[in-house]
């Protein structure tokens, strides 16, 4: 795996961590739950399709803040680990959500992941402010500066 491709991940595994511990317990916004449990399984998905394994979860799964924290806990180990035996070029075939079938490389499937994931962790932190929340600090930058991602 790439050099950055591997710190991007070692980003999204930690940015993902941070921004599951600025959700309240007992006092979740909705909003920001659902988004949480749609992260963590869409992630678990890609790395399903890149396996060739059937998705452990649904897309957008209702499941309570603690069952995030052991998706987490899963995907975490299995990000990186995952995708060591397969070369960044090779071709995945998957079906998406809408019944199409398409092939993506596992280096431009991961690095969606790292932008979905993203995109989705804004959506959480805007919902916890509005809430009254303070969200995490989840600037890759931020991480790099303050090392924690190497």
């Amino acid at each position: 795996m790439t050099t950055s491709l591997a710190r991007l991940l070692r980003y999204d595994v930690w940015a993902n961590r941070q921004i599951l511990d600025s959700i309240p317990q007992g006092n979740s916004p909705a909003k920001s739950l659902r988004w949480m449990n749609h992260i963590l399984a869409a992630e678990l998905l890609w790395l399903s399709r890149i396996a060739g394994k059937p998705a452990p979860l649904p897309v957008w799964p209702d499941l309570p803040l603690r069952d995030c924290a052991r998706n987490l806990d899963e995907l975490s180990g299995e990000l990186l680990k995952s995708v060591d035996y397969q070369p960044l070029s090779q071709a995945v075939t998957y079906t998406n959500s809408k019944g199409e079938s398409w092939a993506s490389t596992v280096e431009d499937i991961l690095t969606h992941v790292v932008i979905h994931s993203a995109y989705h962790r804004g959506q959480i932190a805007s919902d916890l402010r509005s809430a009254g929340h303070e969200p995490a600090y989840t600037d890759y930058i931020h991480a790099i500066r303050q090392r924690f991602v190497e």
